[in-house]
Protein backbone atom coordinates (compact mmCIF):
# COMPACT_ATOMS: atom_id res chain seq x y z
CA UNK A 1 0.00 0.00 0.00
CA UNK A 2 2.57 2.12 0.83
CA UNK A 3 4.40 1.43 -2.10
CA UNK A 4 1.28 2.24 -4.51
CA UNK A 5 1.24 5.71 -2.68
CA UNK A 6 4.61 6.45 -3.15
CA UNK A 7 4.02 5.63 -7.31
CA UNK A 8 0.85 8.33 -6.99
CA UNK A 9 2.85 10.50 -5.64
CA UNK A 10 6.17 10.08 -8.20
CA UNK A 11 3.27 10.05 -11.04
CA UNK A 12 1.74 13.22 -10.28
CA UNK A 13 4.85 15.21 -9.79
CA UNK A 14 6.02 14.00 -13.49
CA UNK A 15 2.82 15.13 -14.37
CA UNK A 16 3.15 18.48 -13.07
CA UNK A 17 6.30 18.86 -14.44
CA UNK A 18 5.10 17.98 -17.69
CA UNK A 19 2.01 20.70 -16.75
CA UNK A 20 4.57 22.93 -16.11
CA UNK A 21 6.67 22.43 -19.67
CA UNK A 22 3.54 22.95 -21.69
CA UNK A 23 2.38 26.16 -19.71
CA UNK A 24 6.03 27.56 -20.02
CA UNK A 25 5.96 26.92 -23.95
CA UNK A 26 2.61 28.14 -24.35
CA UNK A 27 3.81 31.39 -22.31
CA UNK A 28 6.83 32.30 -24.22
CA UNK A 29 5.35 31.59 -27.63
CA UNK A 30 2.43 33.79 -26.79
CA UNK A 31 5.23 36.45 -25.36
CA UNK A 32 6.80 36.00 -29.04
CA UNK A 33 4.13 36.14 -30.97
CA UNK A 34 2.17 39.19 -28.62
CA UNK A 35 5.07 40.97 -26.52
CA UNK A 36 6.78 44.25 -26.90
CA UNK A 37 10.27 43.34 -28.37
CA UNK A 38 13.46 44.83 -28.71
CA UNK A 39 13.80 43.88 -32.72
CA UNK A 40 13.87 47.50 -34.13
CA UNK A 41 17.53 48.85 -34.46
CA UNK A 42 16.60 51.51 -31.71
CA UNK A 43 15.31 49.05 -29.43
CA UNK A 44 17.33 48.33 -26.08
CA UNK A 45 18.75 44.90 -26.28
CA UNK A 46 17.26 42.08 -24.78
CA UNK A 47 18.51 41.67 -21.16
CA UNK A 48 21.84 39.46 -21.60
CA UNK A 49 21.64 39.22 -24.91
CA UNK A 50 25.26 40.40 -25.61
CA UNK A 51 27.10 38.17 -23.49
CA UNK A 52 24.39 35.15 -24.98
CA UNK A 53 26.48 36.50 -28.78
CA UNK A 54 29.92 37.00 -26.69
CA UNK A 55 30.65 34.38 -24.84
CA UNK A 56 30.31 31.56 -27.28
CA UNK A 57 31.98 33.53 -29.97
CA UNK A 58 35.14 34.10 -27.90
CA UNK A 59 35.02 30.27 -26.78
CA UNK A 60 34.43 29.27 -30.71
CA UNK A 61 37.49 31.58 -32.01
CA UNK A 62 40.01 30.42 -29.29
CA UNK A 63 39.46 26.66 -30.44
CA UNK A 64 39.54 27.48 -33.96
CA UNK A 65 42.16 30.25 -34.42
CA UNK A 66 44.74 29.76 -36.71
CA UNK A 67 48.14 31.92 -37.13
CA UNK A 68 48.91 34.10 -40.10
CA UNK A 69 50.54 32.01 -43.29
CA UNK A 70 52.69 35.04 -43.85
CA UNK A 71 54.45 37.94 -42.07
CA UNK A 72 53.93 41.56 -42.28
CA UNK A 73 55.30 43.85 -44.87
CA UNK A 74 54.60 46.87 -46.37
CA UNK A 75 53.23 45.15 -49.28
CA UNK A 76 50.83 43.10 -46.95
CA UNK A 77 49.82 46.08 -45.50
CA UNK A 78 48.90 48.69 -48.88
CA UNK A 79 46.97 45.20 -50.08
CA UNK A 80 45.02 44.77 -47.07
CA UNK A 81 44.39 48.91 -47.04
CA UNK A 82 42.79 48.44 -50.63
CA UNK A 83 40.63 45.19 -49.50
CA UNK A 84 39.69 47.22 -46.23
CA UNK A 85 38.95 50.49 -48.36
CA UNK A 86 36.51 48.19 -50.73
CA UNK A 87 35.27 45.71 -48.54
CA UNK A 88 35.05 47.36 -44.64
CA UNK A 89 35.40 50.82 -44.60
CA UNK A 90 31.20 51.62 -45.45
CA UNK A 91 30.91 50.42 -41.70
CA UNK A 92 34.31 50.26 -39.97
CA UNK A 93 35.40 53.62 -40.87
CA UNK A 94 38.74 54.68 -41.75
CA UNK A 95 41.77 56.79 -39.77
CA UNK A 96 39.86 59.81 -38.59
CA UNK A 97 36.51 58.81 -40.72
CA UNK A 98 34.12 57.62 -38.56
CA UNK A 99 31.30 55.32 -40.75
CA UNK A 100 27.87 57.30 -40.64
CA UNK A 101 26.29 53.49 -41.56
CA UNK A 102 27.34 52.40 -38.48
CA UNK A 103 25.63 54.20 -36.07
CA UNK A 104 22.21 53.18 -37.54
CA UNK A 105 23.32 49.27 -37.01
CA UNK A 106 22.64 47.15 -34.16
CA UNK A 107 24.65 46.63 -33.08
CA UNK A 108 26.38 49.40 -34.10
CA UNK A 109 30.04 48.40 -36.14
CA UNK A 110 32.83 48.92 -34.42
CA UNK A 111 35.11 51.50 -35.53
CA UNK A 112 38.33 50.07 -36.28
CA UNK A 113 40.70 53.07 -35.92
CA UNK A 114 38.87 54.42 -33.45
CA UNK A 115 40.63 54.66 -29.64
CA UNK A 116 38.39 52.87 -27.34
CA UNK A 117 38.81 51.41 -23.65
CA UNK A 118 40.19 51.87 -20.32
CA UNK A 119 43.85 51.31 -22.14
CA UNK A 120 42.65 53.42 -26.00
CA UNK A 121 43.17 50.06 -27.99
CA UNK A 122 42.73 51.26 -31.73
CA UNK A 123 40.22 49.12 -33.02
CA UNK A 124 41.06 45.22 -32.89
CA UNK A 125 45.11 45.62 -32.74
CA UNK A 126 44.60 43.95 -29.19
CA UNK A 127 43.55 41.07 -30.83
CA UNK A 128 45.35 38.11 -32.08
CA UNK A 129 45.42 38.14 -36.09
CA UNK A 130 44.28 35.24 -36.19
CA UNK A 131 41.05 35.98 -34.19
CA UNK A 132 39.90 38.89 -36.79
CA UNK A 133 40.83 36.27 -39.57
CA UNK A 134 37.88 33.95 -38.12
CA UNK A 135 35.81 37.02 -38.16
CA UNK A 136 36.09 37.92 -41.63
CA UNK A 137 36.08 34.57 -42.72
CA UNK A 138 33.31 33.77 -40.79
CA UNK A 139 31.25 36.32 -39.80
CA UNK A 140 29.26 36.88 -36.37
CA UNK A 141 25.71 36.17 -36.17
CA UNK A 142 23.19 38.68 -34.68
CA UNK A 143 25.51 41.65 -36.02
CA UNK A 144 25.34 42.22 -39.29
CA UNK A 145 28.91 41.09 -39.58
CA UNK A 146 29.21 38.58 -42.72
CA UNK A 147 31.03 36.01 -44.00
CA UNK A 148 33.72 36.95 -46.52
CA UNK A 149 35.19 33.61 -47.06
CA UNK A 150 33.36 33.31 -50.74
CA UNK A 151 34.12 37.43 -50.98
CA UNK A 152 37.62 37.19 -50.22
CA UNK A 153 40.97 35.11 -50.45
CA UNK A 154 42.29 33.32 -47.63
CA UNK A 155 45.66 35.66 -48.85
CA UNK A 156 43.08 38.75 -48.61
CA UNK A 157 41.40 38.03 -45.66
CA UNK A 158 44.82 37.50 -43.89
CA UNK A 159 46.47 40.56 -45.54
CA UNK A 160 43.41 42.88 -43.69
CA UNK A 161 43.70 41.11 -40.19
CA UNK A 162 47.11 41.32 -40.43
CA UNK A 163 46.84 45.18 -41.30
CA UNK A 164 43.81 45.80 -38.35
CA UNK A 165 46.52 43.94 -36.30
CA UNK A 166 48.35 46.86 -36.68
CA UNK A 167 46.51 49.40 -36.59
CA UNK A 168 48.06 51.08 -33.54
CA UNK A 169 51.15 51.46 -35.11
CA UNK A 170 52.48 53.83 -37.42
CA UNK A 171 51.41 52.82 -41.14
CA UNK A 172 53.94 53.25 -44.15
CA UNK A 173 52.32 56.86 -46.01
CA UNK A 174 51.00 54.76 -49.23
CA UNK A 175 49.11 52.56 -46.54
CA UNK A 176 47.67 55.57 -45.18
CA UNK A 177 46.76 57.34 -48.28
CA UNK A 178 44.77 54.05 -49.57
CA UNK A 179 42.68 54.07 -45.99
CA UNK A 180 42.14 57.95 -46.90
CA UNK A 181 41.41 57.46 -51.00
CA UNK A 182 38.86 59.06 -51.85
CA UNK A 183 36.23 56.74 -50.46
CA UNK A 184 37.06 57.77 -46.87
CA UNK A 185 35.80 61.61 -47.69
CA UNK A 186 32.24 60.43 -48.65
CA UNK A 187 29.35 60.67 -46.10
Amino acid sequence: MAKARSNKGIGKFFLGVAVTIVLFTIGFFLYLKFGPHPVAVADAPFPFERQVVKTPLKARIKRQMQHAPFGISEDVFEEGAHIYQAQCAMCHGTPGHDSLLAKHMYPAAPQLWKKHGPHGVVGVSDDEAGSTYWIVANGIRLTGMPSFTHVLSDREMWEVSLLLKNADQELPDPVNQILNGPAARKP
